[in-house]
């Protein structure tokens, strides 16, 4: 049985992946200070005898004898991550050196949740892992997309000066159950939108695309991902592409809602195109995507009609 410590653990990949974990026979340590995360998010687990819930934030130091580390605290929606710029770099920034001191005290691998928003708004199509990314230092998105960006320059520096065996996904557009009805992201926004009959609320011209992953593939991902011998970075996602405007309507579509498009003004230094290329996870970790998105998001429409109705 081996100890994992998974920080983040209330929000919605954390939870996902703390469940998994724990139903493949791990002992599971899960951190959480609930500023974005859900404490029903673990109802499913939170009394199990492999489970110990420890509330903290990762800002501040913290010792635990495990032999894994999943970093995966940070605001991760715009709206989260935009009310409090400065907690959020500090999330990334003192988080990974806490998460890395604690693997080089340990042993302990450590897998860190990045993300494709290093890639900014990406001038190569579709963005791999040699890409160095587009990103404004100075804009409203910086203090979430630097932030990451940080992470991984000490993740590596720590590799190549301690040689711990820290790891680097870029973790792409992401949907399933435990999302945060408020969390501002264009899935749990079309689906409550179109559940509640309201408008759907499109930013831009909606000609922009987004590529999105069921939850469960990503967290088989970040499994495959933890037990290999690569580094990374990773991209870990869904190549399967939408624009904006045709996952509307496909939303409106599987909810058989009555609502109608509008159309906001683009925020700044929104992304015009995202799409993963996961050549390099099906070569290192036998990565591949296996729910298509209509299963996807049938299972997640559900999930919401639970909240919304």
């Amino acid at each position: 049985m081996k100890r994992i410590l998974i920080t983040g653990v209330a929000g919605f990949i954390g939870s996902n992946l703390a469940k998994k974990l724990i139903d493949d026979g791990n002992f599971v340590v899960g951190i959480d200070n609930f500023y974005t995360g859900k404490k029903q998010n673990l109802s499913s687990f939170l009394n199990d005898k492999n489970f110990q819930f420890v509330e903290h934030n990762v800002i501040e130091p913290y010792q635990f004898d495990v032999d894994e580390i999943y970093n995966l605290a940070c605001p991760a929606s715009p709206p989260h991550y935009q009310k409090d710029p400065i907690y959020t770099f500090k999330t990334s920034v003192f988080g990974i050196i806490n998460a890395l001191e604690l693997a080089k005290s340990t042993g302990a691998k450590l897998l860190q949740a990045s993300t494709s928003e290093v890639y900014g708004d990406a001038k190569v199509y579709p963005q791999d892992e040699k890409y160095f990314g587009n990103v404004n230092p100075n804009g409203i998105r910086a203090c979430y997309d630097e932030g990451k960006r940080a992470a991984e320059t000490l993740i590596c520096d720590y590799n190549r000066l301690y040689g711990i065996n820290a790891k680097i996904a870029r973790i792409f557009n992401t949907y399933g159950e435990n999302m945060d009805i408020k969390d501002g992201r264009v899935v749990s926004n079309f689906i409550v939108q179109a559940l509640n009959g309201c408008d759907i609320t499109i930013y831009g011209d909606g000609t922009q695309t987004r590529s999105f992953c069921y939850v469960q593939d990503l967290i088989e991902g970040l499994v495959l991902f933890m037990k290999s011998d690569f580094c990374g970075p990773l991209n870990l996602g869904n190549p399967c592409e939408f624009t904006i405007n045709d996952f509307a309507k496909y939303i409106i579509e599987l909810t058989g809602s009555s609502s109608k498009c509008v159309y906001l003004p683009l925020p700044q230094d929104d992304p015009c195109k995202r799409k993963p290329d996961i050549s390099l996870a099906k070569e290192k970790i036998g990565f591949n995507p296996k729910y298509s998105i209509q299963d996807g998001l049938l299972k997640t429409v559900e999930y919401f009609k639970k909240l919304c109705l």
